[in-house]
Formats: C-alpha cells, structure tokens, sequence
C-alpha cells in the first residue's frame, strides 16, 4: 500500500516552523502563526501530523506509520488529505515543507 500512496504524490519532508506558539491542550494542539496571528485548533488526526512533523520523517511515512493504523484509513485518501492539511499551514507559515530532510527543525513544542 505504501507504494501505492508515494505515486500518489511527491514526497515532502515538514517541519514546524519556528514563528509559532503552540500548546497541548486536552489532546489537541492549539497553534498560533507569528506570522499573520492565525489560530488553529488541531484535531488528533492533524495533531499527530504535528507532532511527527521533525524535517527528517517523509509524508507518507507518517501517514503509513501513524495515522493508517491508528485509524484504520485508506492510504491513498489519508495521503491526499495530509498533503492538503500541511500545505494549508504551510500557507500560513505554521509548517515548513521541503522536497529534501530538512536538518534544522525547531524543537518540539509543548
């Protein structure tokens, strides 16, 4: 299935971007851009993301690793819908996307 989910689309390597303020709050991950002072509410689906968002770990391996079988989805959608959330906040300067690791990731937030 994992290759199936890499044709897809292209592999994207996140990271969290350092112009935020972010805070775990009863399960979900509260975020707010420097940036442009969005605020974002995460559920757990997008939290894992987040969290899992270290510069080093590809796209799909979060979505193979983490969410298909915690959450018993279909790769091909959960990997449209992950690459539509991170580009979201990729727009708003919340995550930093690359074609290559990304080797300087801020710390994770708490």
């Amino acid at each position: 299935m994992q290759a199936d989910w890499r044709a897809v689309i292209a592999e994207k390597y996140i990271a969290r971007s350092s112009a935020i303020a972010a805070r775990l709050i009863g399960g979900e991950m509260m975020i707010m851009s420097a940036v442009d002072s969005t605020f974002f509410t995460l559920n757990e689906i997008a939290t894992l993301i987040w969290q899992a968002a270290d510069g080093c770990t590809p796209l799909s391996d979060i979505v193979t690793s983490k969410i298909c079988p915690q959450f018993e989805v279909d790769p091909k959608q959960a990997g449209r819908d992950a690459e539509e959330f991170v580009n979201h906040l990729s727009r708003h300067g919340i995550l930093v996307i690359s074609e290559q690791p990304i080797t300087n990731s801020p710390p994770e937030a708490r």
